[in-house]
């Protein structure tokens, strides 16, 4: 694999937590880049959009409702096979089922707040990450 970039959210909970810092240390110690950080509250059609192929399961609402309650962190990292890297270090989207090492199966504590958001796939990555950042902030010179 060659070098990607993977775009992450880590939710609420996350900074509520005080777990901000440790999560992103082991993006960085497994050796991914930071592209983009910032903090923001979420407006709720952004999150609708991000969450569109959830349109109707029995938990959408609450998803919704949790990703908007408070701030939040985006970023964007880069490296080598960065989602499937980000992927295997978050885990199982259940907590109960993430191995422990992951950051769910460490820190998460059920399905819905379980800390963080990556996308699945370069496709994914293009969708998500144009939902909130602009071309100039995803270059790194500027």
């Amino acid at each position: 694999m060659g070098v990607e970039r993977s775009f992450i959210i880590l939710k609420p909970s996350c900074l509520k937590r005080g777990l901000v810092g440790e999560i992103i240390s082991r993006f960085e110690k497994k050796g991914l880049k930071i592209l983009q950080l910032k903090i923001a509250k979420l407006p709720r059609e952004k999150v609708e959009e991000l969450y569109q192929q959830h349109l109707g399961k029995p938990f959408y609402d609450e998803l919704v409702s949790f990703m908007t309650s408070d701030r939040v962190v985006l970023m964007v990292v880069e490296g080598r096979d960065a989602i499937g890297i980000v992927r295997r270090m978050i885990g199982a989207t259940d907590p109960a089922e993430a191995s422990p090492g992951t950051i769910r199966g460490d820190l998460a504590l059920d399905k819905t707040d379980n800390l963080i958001h990556a996308c699945d796939s370069p496709e994914s990555y293009e969708r998500e990450v144009r939902i909130f950042f602009d071309e100039k902030e995803l270059c790194p010179d500027t």
